[in-house]
């Protein structure tokens, strides 16, 4: 079974390469350390007859400056367009960020797994994944559970400011990053504090 592996930790990337490799299942087709690599690995499917669709998708959620998370509608877009099946993406990450996990899951993702799961928690979530289901880090489970009734307050697009305001980016920076003008900016922000009850940046950045 063929895993692309998308991380930028070389250290990291050998030590999941050979975990998943001595079980005789799978194999890491491709490795990608970059969104733009992940990116083109995915489009060379199209392009070139060797090169498969992988069976499992393991994504760091932050590829140096850039957004891991950013890979999965790229991904969503490009199966949905060729109409082939999306492989599982199982993300991974040091940071148990409640809320950015359960973006991952809305764009998409089949699981998320913490950095500092050992070897057996790396093939149970994939073993879970693989069977169609859902597999969260059992820690971070208990947040998402705790957060639930917040989460389901908010649109997709809310969710993309929250990010950003808990990245600390600027009304500015927000506007430019999702491709919208300022005052749309603002207008999220108002319905997040009206559906949360905050009033500054700073508790919003507390989610």
């Amino acid at each position: 079974m063929n895993v692309l592996l998308i991380d930028d930790h070389p250290m990291l990337n050998a030590g999941i390469v050979s975990i998943l490799e001595q079980t005789g299942i799978f194999t890491v087709c491709a490795q990608a350390q970059s969104l733009r690599e992940a990116i083109n690995i995915i489009e060379k499917t199209d392009t070139q007859p060797a090169a498969s669709m992988p069976s499992l998708i393991i994504l760091d959620m932050l590829l140096g400056e850039d957004n891991g998370l950013d890979f999965l509608p790229v991904l969503e877009n490009f199966c949905k367009n060729k109409k082939i099946p999306k492989p599982p993406v199982l993300v991974c990450s040091a940071l148990g960020d409640s809320f950015k996990i359960q973006t991952a899951l809305k764009l998409g993702a089949a699981g998320f797994l913490s950095k500092a799961g050992g070897k057996d928690e790396l093939l149970k979530a994939i073993d879970t994944i693989l069977c169609g289901k859902v597999y969260v880090s059992s820690e971070v489970n208990i947040k998402l559970k705790e957060n639930s009734s917040v989460y389901a307050k908010f649109s997709r697009r809310e969710i993309d400011v929250i990010d950003l305001i808990k990245e600390k980016k600027s009304n500015k920076q927000i506007a430019k990053m999702l491709s919208i003008n300022l005052r749309t900016v603002e207008n999220y922000i108002s319905k997040i504090y009206f559906k949360t009850g905050f009033s500054s940046r700073e508790e919003v950045q507390k989610l």
